[in-house]
């Protein structure tokens, strides 16, 4: 009985063996296999059952891990695994698809709610434009209440006084314009009626008739123009009430406001959270009060010039400088259009290339000298990213969109490093 388990003991040593290390016991290695330690077979020409092996992958001398320290290269991908570029390449797609999805949402809220979103964005550059004033008054003695309720009432104060002396200057200039405008049209049939063109009077007026008669028979469409923008004038002052009201709280509370917005956050969220919000108000705050400087330069730049030309409309032209200077690139384009074309009615060709020459060099200056050191490097984004969120702001909200569509790139800007962690310490 001992016998026969040690024969089977023996067949099965050679079987484990003849698996291990591709040959029969007591035979040579095959070519492709020669014999010495690890392969199944050593210099003796005996079997060594693969515990060769074993030790040779244990102490690392042979093997996977040997092959690795050879620098020898990794056995290929199974046939049905995906390629790692690929899978990289779908990881980002689905994440930048979502946040599509997100920001596209995002717009689409904002479209929908665009009179309470532009009231509040709108209170918000107020609130930076004020919040300097209402710290002097602070300062000087005032209780909380007090020192916001002043600055408000003074907002409120300066912007109907422009509107009123618009106002009222555009109805006093109104019979110069007509009368100038007037004797400019006549003119102008002269000219026509000469050579090269010589078109009749009659021809002139018929189309003025034609004119006339067609307002007549699309008055229901005139009527209508009328009453969307009666529609529009009452959404304007709505949301010029709502954005008072945004301001006067923000402007007495809006340090607790902020502090309740981010006390729901984690300790280290909420530290870049408000890191971030003191960045994007320095940068807005900064926005603000440069384009304050830079449009109070374009009114008094422009507005010399057309009193110096002597142009009608001078005042309510000037406060349309100032007012276009909020909207960059476009807003001093239609406001210079508009101020030419009063300039080439009224007082003829050769002074509205005068105003046209103004307008181009005071626009160099602005690029050149005013926006690096008047709003500063903080707030500098590349004309392409103002261009992109004049569209976005215009397509989203129309005008209101455009205006705040720069300030609101630009505090984003300075937010974003702060809320990813790149940026640390408190903003300078």
């Amino acid at each position: 009985m001992w016998h026969g388990l040690r024969s089977g003991s023996a067949r099965a040593t050679g079987a484990g063996a003849t698996e291990a290390g591709g040959a029969a016991p007591g035979t040579a290695a095959p070519p492709d296999r020669p014999a010495g330690p690890g392969n199944g077979v050593p210099d003796n020409g005996v079997p060594d059952n693969g515990v060769g092996d074993i030790k040779q992958g244990i102490d690392g001398t042979t093997g996977v891990a040997a092959a690795d320290e050879g620098g020898a290269g990794r056995p290929p991908p199974p046939s049905g695994q995906v390629p790692r570029w690929l899978r990289h390449a779908a990881g980002w797609s689905w994440r930048l698809l979502l946040v599509g999805i997100v920001v596209y949402l995002a717009f689409r809220v904002a479209s929908t709610l665009k009179l309470v979103v532009l009231p509040c964005v709108a209170a918000l550059l107020l609130t930076a434009l004020l919040r300097p004033v209402q710290a002097r008054l602070r300062r000087s003695g005032l209780p909380a209440l007090a020192a916001t309720w002043c600055t408000l009432l003074l907002a409120v104060a300066v912007l109907a006084g422009a509107g009123t002396l618009a106002a009222t200057r555009a109805t006093a200039d109104y019979p110069t314009l007509v009368r100038e405008l007037t004797h400019t049209g006549n003119e102008l049939q002269h000219w026509l009626a000469g050579p090269p063109f010589h078109i009749r009077h009659g021809g002139v007026e018929g189309l003025a008739n034609r004119g006339l008669t067609y307002l007549k028979q699309h008055q229901s469409l005139v009527a209508g123009t009328v009453l969307s923008g009666g529609r529009i004038f009452l959404e304007i002052l709505a949301g010029l009430v709502l954005m008072l009201f945004i301001t006067f709280f923000l402007l007495k509370d809006g340090d607790r406001i902020w502090a309740w917005l981010t006390g729901f956050l984690g300790a280290e969220s909420r530290q870049r959270t408000r890191l971030a919000g003191a960045a994007a108000w320095q940068a807005l705050m900064y926005y603000v009060r440069g384009t304050i400087a830079v449009a109070a330069i374009h009114s008094v730049v422009i507005g010399f010039s057309l009193w110096i030309l002597g142009v009608p409309l001078l005042v309510p032209l000037t406060i349309l400088v100032f007012l276009a200077a909020f909207v960059p690139l476009v807003g001093i384009l239609v406001a210079g259009t508009v101020a030419v074309l009063v300039t080439l009615g009224t007082k003829g060709w050769i002074a509205a290339v005068i105003l046209v020459v103004i307008f181009i060099l005071e626009n160099q200056l602005e690029s050149h000298l005013l926006q690096p050191l008047v709003v500063g490097r903080m707030v500098r984004l590349h004309p392409l990213a103002v261009i992109l969120a004049l569209a976005v702001g215009g397509v989203v909200a129309g005008i209101p969109g455009a205006i705040v569509a720069v300030p609101t790139a630009a505090a984003l800007t300075r937010a974003v490093p702060y809320l990813s962690g790149r940026a640390v310490g408190s903003p300078e």
